[in-house]
């Protein structure tokens, strides 16, 4: 069973790789990596990635139908046994947010919820799939427990869950991203009795941050001015052994090859 997994949205591709994210795929010791927001067709990921696939890693992805727009991926040392792409929702299946693989007996998906966009369209969108998605997670986890199997989501989840996720909460209360609703899903997803843990969280209590994500703008990462949103969320029983986890941050503002930063838990 894989035993380190990390999760970064590359906010596209093949500028990531133009700044560094290969040479950081071929030093990780992550055994699988979910990627997200590729913004590149299957065709044009491989062909990113070659170095990578060259290199022995295997790679599954659902590429987004709008061109130039989401995309997710997983990348692993080890061939998926089964893939599968979209969440049950005919909404979002060709929209490139949503891929599991399985390993053993372990499931790896990798996840990009909309972002949103308070008071708009674009929050309406989100909100019908956080709905549909809520429903799925939980028939996940409910086959995952009868058939004794494992579950990890991990991805670019676009919720800050509480003000510890959030360097600039009380100016972002109206903002997508730290509405009510949204931040009361995550609190019914990560509720005491759910089969869902937040892992990083679990592993990092009561502190803030450490945030994974920066805007390129003004002095944010110098200034440690985050957000956390890339999550792993597991089903309690793989989240019992989770033994690390770190925000793998840039040394420098030029450092970055993307505005996330990789969220890696080591499982034993």
């Amino acid at each position: 069973m894989p035993r380190i997994i990390t999760t970064v949205n590359v906010n596209g591709i093949r500028a990531a790789a133009r700044k560094g994210l290969i040479g950081w795929i071929e030093r990780t010791e992550a055994d699988i990596v979910c990627l997200q927001e590729t913004r590149a067709s299957d065709e044009q990921l491989a062909e990113t990635l070659t170095p990578a696939l060259e290199g022995g890693w295997h790679l599954v992805s659902a590429e987004p139908a709008a061109k130039g727009r989401n995309g997710v991926a997983v990348l692993s040392r080890t061939p998926a046994d089964a893939v599968r792409v979209g969440h049950g929702d005919e909404e979002f299946l060709a929209a490139g947010r949503y891929i599991e693989a399985d390993f053993s007996d372990l499931t790896v998906a990798s996840l990009y919820l909309p972002s949103g966009e308070a008071m708009t369209p674009k929050q309406e969108e989100k909100e019908r799939f956080i709905k549909s998605f809520a429903i799925h997670l939980s028939t996940t986890a409910a086959a995952a427990d009868a058939a004794d199997r494992h579950v990890v989501v991990g991805g670019d989840w676009n919720i800050a869950h509480t003000q510890l996720d959030l360097k600039n909460w009380k100016t972002n209360k109206k903002s997508s991203g730290f509405l009510p609703n949204e931040r009361e899903w995550m609190d019914v997803l990560f509720a005491e009795d759910s089969a869902w843990v937040d892992v990083f969280r679990a592993q990092h209590p009561d502190v803030a941050g450490p945030y994974s994500w920066w805007s390129y703008r003004g002095k944010a990462f110098d200034n440690d001015s985050g957000w956390r949103i890339d999550y792993q969320v597991a089903t309690r029983g793989f989240a019992e052994r989770a033994e690390a986890a770190v925000v793998e941050r840039a040394e420098s503002y030029d450092a970055r090859w993307s505005d996330h930063a990789p969220v890696t838990v080591s499982y034993r």
